[in-house]
């Protein structure tokens, strides 16, 4: 089996620590789970997603409203038991299932299921002592009622602690009253007593009330817009399934063996599959849960219902029926998921919506759309470039930016025989042509934010840098070593270059920029990267178990480790950039330095290669300059600001629930904000935006301050907006590297005895 490093993916819209959750994102009909961070596991991840499908619909009547026992299924203890001896025999940093494993387990399986501590007492973790150290016989005897027994007793807890809440919106709460409520409970301990969890809960709907209060509501629309979110998230408590609560366990059994270990059920390993080929059959829609329909939120190019003409944004999907004559199946309140899975399908096939129009009310006119499935790219995870001028003194330079979100393959068109298989490398290398023809005089790949995927494309995307050569080493259990490189004797590109990255980038992200240090041939920007140096490999349950039927899962499990070919490792300290960028990073809670079971970093014997350059000559003049520069430049200036802004905030694990002092601590955002977008739109006018303002996400350096910490519930429209204010914003840290950039290509036109000396001079 060909060891692959595997990406992280999920669902968005985890369970924010101030508030009830906000409404999440699946991108539906496209991807059920978009993509996301390769190989940095979010730490409240799994069951945060599943309750965060608890809070984004409007419930019905809850009075009669208990709560449901959930049981494993046969299936499920196979696949348990099944993992069980893989990882204890072929794991990486394989570990017995013991006592001590079981504790450990038993102590991620309760922190998966309440990490902020606001359900369970900790009467209830002394109650639940005899299941500490029994995890690790119950994974072997194939009996999961324990596990199944504590997620009951949690799901008990939540209808207590949301029926709680709705009855405080009873009450009246004091707004003049000096108090603060904890919103950052990781760390706190558990509530010692129902009163302490019930004084909790107080500050929390509090909290809630005084945010639509701040946003201008009164009082009598508060109450019901805090009564129906609460009812929500009571109603969609009776969702979960026994798969939901089985991956929740897996996930803290495998986990505790080692980050980056994971459990994929049937349909999270279809997921990964899309989102590693960038392709999948569906309508092209990406679909929302709000207010108990599935919302249509963006349309694909190129996709059915894009080209029907008869879908828009904010359109909700009331029915799905399949073929020309199919019962329409009601799907109003049905999970996201389910709703997705009905809506996809064999390419080719019709699919027959019944559709709410966005501009109409609950009574309103529906029509119905019947599409033709078509196959989806998912372009927006795909490489894109641009070119950003810049300007150094009198010289102007054009850098072009290639911005890769994901090293993704179509791994089943590949195997296929399909020569036209979508592929980054390939992606890039047509966009470096494409470039070339544009006259840029120097490449800056954008890799913040991705969090790896395919090992092959990070070789091959090298070797379109680098040439000929090792890119990278890797040493499995057994402490055998293997080099990966590639043949490639000429670069596609010779010229100056640059790599950005930020805490984001892992993985596949890192083995491409630590070989680029390496050899010496690009300039390295921005802040340490992630530091997952571990390679995944994916071990298909079924195939074991020969079954037709895809039903016990599969274990993404973590097989070697990564070194450079200098001989160091990603794994932990990550790749530290050549020239860094203003971080507001912390390493407690983000990066591989987070995780208390982290591989350490250790070093091998380097692999033989030459050097294509040495950079490293010219770092002293680049730095002087960029230092230089950003101390006379505003938006640079501004952007330090932000950062010691955002580091302030993390200092707070709590917040006023004093009504004037949080309306003076929002006045301040809001005019700072202001002044800003005042001094934006001034120097904005006759200026290229889609030249200097270039973006495609949210990563750090980006000169647009968090927006109040505290806000009303959005609209989609609201979203929408937010996240086109997004795009639009100046990015900051791209501007500068793409200046540093240009600095290198000013040098080296200046100076080509001393770009020859350090072999810069596109050795050929």
């Amino acid at each position: 089996m060909q060891a692959v490093v595997y990406r992280r993916f999920g669902d968005e819209s985890v369970l924010s620590p101030r508030a009830l959750p906000s409404p999440g994102i699946a991108a539906g009909a496209v991807i059920l789970a978009r993509p996301s961070t390769v190989g940095m596991p979010m730490k409240k991840a799994w069951f945060w997603i599943l309750l965060a499908l608890a809070a984004t619909t409007q419930a019905a009547s809850l009075d009669s409203l208990s709560p449901r026992v959930l049981a494993p299924l046969a299936q499920q203890a196979e696949a348990a038991a099944l993992a069980a001896k893989i990882l204890t025999r072929y794991h990486y940093k394989a570990l017995p299932l013991d006592e001590s494993m079981s504790e450990k387990i038993f102590d991620r399986y309760i922190k998966a299921l309440d990490p902020e501590k606001l359900f369970f007492t900790q009467s209830d973790i002394d109650n639940l002592a005899y299941a500490r150290p029994a995890l690790a016989t119950a994974i072997e005897a194939k009996e999961l009622q324990i596990p199944f027994a504590i997620f009951n007793l949690y799901e008990r807890r939540f209808v207590e602690r949301m029926t709680h809440a709705r009855e405080l919106l009873k009450r009246d709460a004091d707004f003049n009253r000096v108090e603060s409520v904890e919103y950052e409970r990781d760390k706190a301990r558990w509530p010692q007593s129902e009163d302490e969890m019930r004084d909790l809960w107080r500050k929390r709907v509090k909290n809630d009330r005084l945010q639509l209060r701040l946003a201008g509501k009164d009082d009598q629309f508060i109450r019901d817009t805090l009564e129906k979110r609460y009812g929500t998230s009571l109603s969609r408590s009776q969702r979960f399934r026994a798969e939901d609560v089985f991956q929740v366990f897996m996930n803290a059994y495998a986990r505790s063996v080692e980050p980056h270990t994971d459990y994929l059920g049937p349909k999270e390993s279809a997921e990964f599959d899309i989102s590693m080929s960038l392709s999948l059959v569906g309508i092209g829609a990406v679909l929302q849960d709000r207010n108990d329909y599935t919302t249509i939120r963006e349309l694909l190019p190129g996709g059915p219902a894009a080209l029907s003409a008869k879908i828009k944004v904010g359109d909700r999907i009331v029915a799905v029926g399949q073929g020309n004559d199919g019962a329409l199946a009601d799907v109003v309140g049905m999970r996201l998921d389910d709703v997705v899975l009905l809506i996809r399908g064999a390419k080719n096939t019709v699919v027959r919506l019944d559709i709410l129009p966005a501009d109409a009310g609950p009574d309103g006119q529906h029509r119905l759309v019947s599409l033709v499935r078509n196959k989806i790219s998912l372009e927006q995870q795909a490489a894109r470039k641009s070119v950003i001028q810049t300007r150094t003194g009198a010289q102007s330079q054009r850098v072009g930016v290639i911005s890769l979100p994901a090293f993704y393959q179509d791994f089943e068109a590949r195997h296929n025989g399909n020569k036209e298989f979508k592929s980054a490398s390939r992606d890039v290398a047509r966009l470096l042509e494409q470039l070339k023809q544009a006259r840029i005089g120097g490449v800056l790949v954008d890799l913040r934010n991705n969090g790896g995927g395919s090992l092959d494309e990070a070789v091959e995307l090298t070797c379109l840098f680098t040439g000929k050569g090792p890119v990278v080493q890797e040493r499995n259990s057994q402490g055998a070593v293997r080099t990966s490189g590639c043949g490639r004797t000429k670069r596609l590109w010779d010229g100056p270059m640059g790599v950005l990255i930020n805490g984001g980038s892992a993985s596949a992200s890192e083995i491409f920029a630590a070989a680029i240090q390496d050899y010496g041939r690009g300039i390295v920007i921005g802040e340490r990267s992630f530091g997952k140096g571990t390679v995944q490999t994916l071990i298909d349950f079924d195939q074991i178990a020969h079954n037709d039927k895809p039903t016990l899962g599969e274990l993404k499990m973590t097989v070697a480790q990564f070194f450079r070919v200098n001989g160091g490792t990603t794994q932990l300290r990550g790749v530290t950039p050549d020239i860094g960028l203003p971080s507001a990073l912390d390493p407690e809670s983000f990066g591989e330095s987070s995780f208390d079971n982290a591989l350490p970093w250790i070093q091998i014997e380097a692999a033989v290669y030459s050097p294509a350059g040495d950079v490293k000559g010219i770092l002293p003049l680049l730095q002087t300059r960029h230092t230089a520069r950003v101390a006379k430049d505003k938006h640079f200036q501004l952007l330090l600001e932000d950062v010691a802004a955002i580091k302030a905030r993390r200092a707070r694990t709590a917040v006023s629930l004093n009504e004037a002092e949080r309306r003076q601590e929002r006045d301040l955002l809001e005019a700072r904000l202001k002044s800003r977008a005042i001094d934006e739109a001034h120097e904005g006018r006759g200026r290229n935006r889609k030249t200097m303002n270039r973006k495609d996400s949210v990563p750090p350096g980006t000169t647009m301050a968090a927006s109040a910490s505290l806000p009303d519930e959005p609209t989609l429209k609201d979203e929408l907006a937010a996240e086109k204010a997004q795009k639009d914003a100046r990015d900051v840290w791209l501007t500068e590297a793409a200046r540093i950039l240009g600095d290198e290509i000013d040098i080296r036109q200046a100076s080509p005895r001393l770009a020859s000396r350090l072999g810069l001079d596109s050795a050929r």
